[in-house]
């Protein structure tokens, strides 16, 4: 019987630096304090949501480190939950890192990636006979070079080895990068055709469906979220379609039903960093579709791990069990059920 959640993809360190503001082109701005460092990417930070949420998940780790001590930084981080299946994790190269600029005053981070080894990864990493998991998530696609390139018959290489996920008896979950760029038709789309979950922001879902979803001052518009999640589920995707962002989550289930949800509303100085909050969303709805949770659920626990994660600098640890991030909506939930 499968159990458990294999995560391949990106292995990131991200270094943050807190910014006193984004300042202009040409102009200085003040970094207020040192930097921290964090394992990052859909590997790093999503395994290690899910390592917290669950102790008792088995979960596997996909992916390529570099032979320096960045590398052993990722390795040495997460060995500390005994749950993750380290030995899929190949060593080559030089290890893919993020300049992570965190405005103080918006919460806003602007990043500054260095593909590293992480460029490498491709099938001949992953042996899906070998996996016993039942989900197989992986990310971020546009940011896994090797992947994203052109294949004759799938489209892409990532469209490729999600066929060949299914075809295994996995079911297959993915996310995104959020960049400026054309890419996101070309690239996104012939992998949904392959994707069971998918679990992504605004930005992304806007740039992969032309459904806008944001207006030119900013404004979410809420209205187009059916049509948006729509798209997705005829682009291919089969269970659910999931767009999260600041303002709420929305999604769409394999019958076609509808669910939004708020927000937690955070008490003002709770925030301490917005780093891998969409990283945890994810890691609690790829729990809930694990354990057989209703999509509403399942994004409940998202809208918790995410609200758990805002309240510390780094990407994963301000999540703890599942229980206890559920226990927030209690304190700060606006229209969630119990």
């Amino acid at each position: 019987m499968r159990e458990g959640i294999t995560v391949a993809g990106n292995l990131i360190v991200d270094i943050t630096y807190p910014i006193e503001r984004w300042p202009e082109e040409s102009e200085l701005t003040t970094i207020t304090s040192a930097p921290r460092l964090s394992i990052g990417g859909a590997v790093g930070n999503t395994i290690s949501d899910l390592a917290r949420l669950d102790p008792a998940l088995p979960l596997r780790a996909l992916g390529i480190i570099g032979q320096d001590g960045e590398g052993l930084f990722i390795l040495d981080q997460m060995k500390r939950y005994p749950n993750i299946d380290l030995s899929g994790l190949c060593t080559n190269g030089r290890t893919s890192f993020t300049a992570v600029m965190s405005d103080n005053e918006t919460k806003k981070r602007t990043f500054f990636q260095y593909r590293g080894s992480n460029a490498d990864f491709d099938e001949s990493f992953i042996d899906f006979s070998s996996l016993n998991s039942r989900i197989f998530h992986i990310g971020y696609i546009l940011l896994l070079d090797a992947l994203d390139q052109e294949d004759a018959e799938y489209g892409t290489k990532m469209a490729r080895l999600l066929h060949d996920a299914r075809e295994s008896g996995l079911k297959t979950s993915i996310d995104l990068v959020s960049e400026s760029g054309d890419r996101y038709r070309r690239l996104v789309l012939p992998a949904l055709k392959y994707t069971d979950y998918c679990v992504i922001n605004e930005l992304e879902a806007e740039r992969s469906t032309l459904v806008p979803l944001r207006d030119d001052a900013g404004r979410l518009l809420t209205g187009n979220m059916p049509k948006a999640l729509t798209a997705m589920r005829d682009a291919g995707v089969s269970v659910w379609a999931v767009i999260h962002c600041p303002e709420g989550s929305y999604g769409m289930d394999e019958s076609g039903r509808y669910v939004a949800l708020p927000s937690l509303r955070l008490p003002k100085g709770y925030i301490k960093g917005t780093v891998g909050a969409g990283d945890a969303f994810c890691a609690g709805v790829l729990l809930g579709a694990h354990n057989g949770y209703s999509l509403e659920k399942a994004m409940e626990c998202g809208v918790c791990s995410a609200a758990a994660s805002l309240s510390m600098p780094g990407g994963s640890e301000g999540v703890g069990t599942l229980e206890d991030v559920l226990k927030l909506k209690k304190r700060y939930a606006v229209g969630l059920s119990d």
